[in-house]
């Protein structure tokens, strides 16, 4: 390590900085700009790089990675179009609130603003979707730059921060000095809330005949899993969790609702509409939760706890704010709560009623195959211990309904921006963080094409991710829609025709792969595949064309308005 006052060039100190902070991992890909960069890294053993096949997958790798174990992601990209290529990436990170540090080349200082070749305002474009991002003009403020990235986008609400790095900073020399404390004017995320508040949260939640835990991502990114399990048993509430908080509470345990929102339990939005108080722990109140926001749990008193003080009463009008980190909440609320509470017998026999009258079902042929039975049978095989990616689409609604996620950090996927072609990158940087679980993706044949390039980097990496194509020949969640609110036209939704055989173009690629089209094979595929660890395995799973997501809330309707079925979907409850 070297000594305060060493000189050294830029790119030494960008590693040395690295070093400091941990990383494990790098995804990147190396262009002009960055060649000093690369340079030293032909040196460098204790850091790994990850050569991915485009720079939008480097992104999703390190969400996937930093989902995956809680760390941030790093990625490196050069000028120009590789910096623009992570935009979708960075937007993802940032909405879904994933800690990530983006390193992006840059034409030399002397150019900027010139045109130059392969340059772009990289800082500019990604002003609206970072934390923060930096340009750093100076050599000497290399390290203090890079130290301020990290604890930006892992401290408070975690998120991206890009550093962009000219090619004359990288090549110039300074005494290297590591700043061991971090100062950022006007940064200050409050972790601890405040006393009075959690006292006043504590004595509703003890009176309350009909609460309801409304979890989001929030409560698994500050590691207060533990705290929640613990506080809903002890006063016996039932939990109900967003698409990003799943996992946070047992899915097999019986205060569990699952998901609630546009594709939740019917059960789970019920408990909604009927809850006394709604306890909201890192949650942000997403459309795709709420609905219809003046028919929002309307009988309720709501406490909102958060560490981003603009996500409370963003959306929706809470009765009591609690500003903090959701561990410390979680925490203080359990050595505060009184040793007494309202008896909710009741309460979970009345959602017992709800769960009875609208179960999560489906039908199994023996000539056929549909998603859920697949979706379903993994759980089995898992246990519901494996990490699990998505895509986007039908086939991410049906796994936050039929897999049991039993622990926090086991579902990957891209909420907030809905981003086709997440999946796979994803899981290949998940699987890079976590070795001692599967890691399993469910992918559909539109999104698996959007970056079926980083199949390579898979197989060139051995990265043993079980990936499961589910295919029926549409962009189905798309055709959900043009079926039940546009006439049923299938407008450029139909993909039958223009599919590759993907078990074909994952053999190409130097992949295992198998096809399943029937119950019988998809369980035995499924059990091959989860034994294989030597690489990549992909499973084609050739399902039903014209199957639907229910429950459903159409767009812009009141959660107490649920589609429940196809054959009628005209009919609401």
């Amino acid at each position: 390590m070297p000594a305060s006052g060493q000189k050294l060039n830029g790119s030494e100190i960008f590693f040395e900085c690295l070093r400091r902070e941990n990383v494990e991992y790098i995804f990147g890909y190396p262009g002009g700009a960055l060649l000093k960069v690369y340079e030293t890294l032909y040196d460098v053993k204790d850091i790994k790089h990850i050569l991915v096949r485009h720079e939008q997958g480097a992104t999703h790798m390190a969400e996937g990675y930093a989902r995956a174990t809680g760390r941030p992601g790093v990625v490196l990209v050069t000028s120009g179009p590789g910096a623009t290529n992570t935009v979708t990436g960075i937007t993802n990170a940032y909405m879904d609130s994933s800690p990530l540090v983006v390193f992006t080349g840059q034409v030399p200082s002397s150019l900027i603003g010139n045109d130059a070749f392969q340059e772009a305002d990289i800082v500019g474009i990604t002003r609206p979707i970072t934390k923060h991002n930096f340009l750093v003009k100076d050599v000497r403020e290399l390290a203090s730059t890079i130290r301020k990235a990290f604890y930006l986008a892992t401290n408070g609400r975690p998120g991206p921060v890009l550093v962009d790095m000219p090619k004359d900073v990288l090549n110039a020399t300074c005494a290297f000095e590591w700043p061991e404390t971090v100062e950022i004017r006007g940064f200050k995320p409050t972790v601890k809330c405040h006393q009075h508040q959690v006292e006043k949260a504590a004595q509703k939640i003890a009176k309350a005949k009909k609460p309801l835990f409304y979890i989001g991502g929030g409560v698994i990114s500050a590691n207060a899993s533990e705290e929640l399990r613990e506080l809903a048993i002890r006063q016996n509430i039932p939990v109900t969790m967003t698409l990003q908080g799943l996992g946070a509470f047992p899915g097999d345990h019986p205060l569990s609702m699952g998901m609630l929102g546009m594709h939740g339990t019917f059960w789970a939005n019920q408990a909604v509409n009927n809850c006394d108080l709604l306890i909201a722990v890192g949650a942000r109140f997403d459309d795709r939760v709420t609905g219809k926001t003046d028919t929002f749990a309307t009988q309720a008193y709501i406490i909102h706890n958060d560490i981003d003080p603009t996500n409370v009463d963003k959306n929706i009008k809470v009765d009591l704010p609690v500003v903090g980190d959701a561990k410390h909440f979680l925490q203080t609320l359990i050595e505060t709560m009184p040793k007494e509470h309202e008896d909710r017998t009741p309460w979970l026999a009345e959602i017992g009623k709800w769960r009875e009258q609208c179960p999560l079902v489906y039908t199994n042929e023996e000539d056929s195959l549909k998603t859920e039975y697949v979706i379903d049978e993994v759980s089995r095989q898992t246990s519901g211990d494996a990490v699990v990616t998505t895509d986007v689409g039908q086939h991410q609604m049906w796994t936050s309904q039929y897999y049991r996620f039993r622990k926090p950090r086991s579902i990957i996927t891209s909420g907030g921006l809905g981003t086709m072609g997440y999946g796979l990158p994803a899981a290949i940087g998940a699987a890079f963080g976590v070795t001692d679980r599967p890691v399993v993706l469910f992918c559909g044949d539109g999104g698996f094409m959007m970056n079926v390039q980083e199949l390579v980097t898979a197989v060139h990496y051995k990265v043993p991710v079980k990936i499961f194509l589910i295919n029926n020949s549409f962009l189905g969640m798309v055709r959900q829609w043009q079926e039940l609110f546009h006439q049923e036209k299938y407008s450029f939704t139909d993909l039958g025709d223009s599919n590759p055989d993907f078990v074909k173009v994952a053999e190409a690629f130097g992949c295992r792969a198998m096809r399943a089209e029937n119950p019988v094979e998809a369980k035995k595929a499924i059990t091959e595949a989860l034994a294989w660890n030597e690489g990549p395995v992909f499973v084609e799973f050739k399902v039903v064309k014209k199957d639907m997501v229910f429950p459903m809330v159409p767009a812009g309707g009141s959660i107490s308005d649920m589609l429940l079925e196809r054959l009628n979907p005209k009919t609401m409850v």
